[in-house]
């Protein structure tokens, strides 16, 4: 069964959950590149803000790839906002101790 934008909803989850997990990752090195892998860097507040950014960039890429977001309730939007912050802090974590400079 598929609603109006012609995703299932096991399509629309499957799209939802990648474009989370691609952005976090992303998040994550732009914040590496951008703020830096030094240790005192990882207490810097930029990396939040450069993953927040990311969480909000991903409503937009939702539509053009047919998600209609109008139907987004409090559930979806902190499903987007924990995955999209859980891949940047995996990804982040990993880039700092790991000593990769850019």
């Amino acid at each position: 069964m598929s609603d109006d934008s012609g995703l299932s909803g096991h399509a629309r989850g499957v799209v939802i959950t990648t474009i989370c997990c691609l952005a976090g990752i992303a998040a994550g090195v732009v914040s590496a590149a951008y703020v830096g892998t030094d240790p005192v860097d990882a207490a810097s507040t930029m990396t939040v803000l450069v993953m927040g950014a990311f969480v909000v960039v991903q409503y937009p890429i939702y539509s053009v790839v047919g998600v209609d977001i109008a139907d987004f309730g409090v559930k979806d939007n902190l499903y987007v906002t924990f995955m999209t912050f859980t891949l940047w802090f995996i990804s982040y974590t990993v880039l700092l101790t790991s000593a990769v400079t850019f």
